[in-house]
């Protein structure tokens, strides 16, 4: 049986992110309540440092190594906001990174992984072709490999998120997540429903990247053949063993948003709650706004900012 991420390797990440992850605020978001039929909270990791939640799993993966392994460097695969937290982690604790991206990443993102010291490469458009290099380039110089969801230490550092949520607002009932690998849903289900069991954890996909709704379904992990939306975070063509693992166990629901959803989602972020989200972070607002998820005091994870600039023009010409 896979063992899941428990409440004290949360809480542990959490002692070892002070002074490095912002612990981020809970914004109220009182235009959200007709749709929502309740209070919602916004969970802004758009202010981490790189501009969003994934420096918690890569900087705790990273802080757990072995000093001589971490001393070896670190490699991984990324679409763009990992790749900038193992960046900003390995430049920390003074590694050198390499970075295998898609060639179709957002420039604001291969810039950001580049600034922060990382060394890009890049190859083809899909998760499993960025991973196959990354593996040959880990076995050719001998560097850690720091993936992005599929890893015990990288869940819990994403749990971190469901941990402030609870201690913020102990009232929450339904807790909103986007989902790519599964990492970070599985984080916050592991500590939210070791502090609330009775809360709602609630995943939301787009509609053409459904690979955990798909896997749920079929009861295990499955590859999807071709994913497509504008949530460029959110398009692994597969989940983890031990993500699906997390939300077959601790998940309540996954559901699933259009594009055009998610796209009016992220202007009314901007325009409602002057916050800007890249189309990824928008999900969980788009959810809400078509009334697929709420229910109760309800908590929207925004999970990141950083949006290409021209997608920004693009939905608010839109509105």
């Amino acid at each position: 049986m896979t063992s899941l991420v428990d409440l004290e390797s949360v809480r542990d990440a959490a002692r070892g992110l002070r002074g490095v992850a912002v612990r981020t605020p809970l914004l109220s978001a009182p235009w959200l309540r007709e749709s929502a039929g309740s209070e919602v909270r916004l969970k802004c990791e758009g202010f981490q440092p790189m501009g969003a939640f994934k420096l918690r799993g890569a900087y705790t993966m990273l802080a757990r190594l072995p000093e001589a392994e971490r001393a070896r460097g670190v490699i991984t695969y990324s679409s763009g906001n990992h790749a900038q937290a193992v960046a900003f982690a390995a430049r920390a604790f003074g590694v050198p990174a390499v970075i295998v991206m898609p060639v179709n990443a957002p420039a604001i993102k291969v810039e950001g992984t580049r600034r922060l010291g990382g060394e890009v490469v890049q190859e083809g458009t899909t998760s499993e072709e960025r991973r196959a290099l990354a593996e040959s380039i880990r076995d050719d110089r001998g560097m850690i490999m720091i993936p992005p969801f599929d890893h015990p230490d990288i869940i819990a550092g994403q749990g971190t998120v469901g941990l402030e949520v609870l201690e913020d607002w102990p009232d929450v009932e339904t807790i909103l997540v986007p989902i790519g690998g599964g990492g970070l849903i599985s984080g916050v289900a592991a500590a939210a429903k070791a502090l609330k069991p009775g809360v709602r954890v609630v995943g939301v996909e787009p509609v053409g990247a459904p690979s955990m709704r798909r896997s749920l379904d079929a009861g295990e992990p499955v590859t999807l053949d071709r994913v497509e939306s504008i949530a460029d975070g959110l398009l692994p063509t597969r989940v983890g063993a031990l993500t699906f693992a997390h939300c077959r166990d601790l998940v309540d629901d996954v559901v699933l948003v259009e594009d055009a959803d998610i796209r009016a989602a992220a202007a009314r972020l901007l325009l409602r709650g002057k916050l800007l989200a890249e189309y990824s972070g928008a999900a969980t607002t788009a959810a809400i706004i078509a009334a697929a998820a709420a229910r109760g005091p309800t908590v929207a994870v925004v999970s990141g900012a950083n949006i290409d600039p021209a997608h920004v023009r693009d939905f608010l010409t839109a509105v």
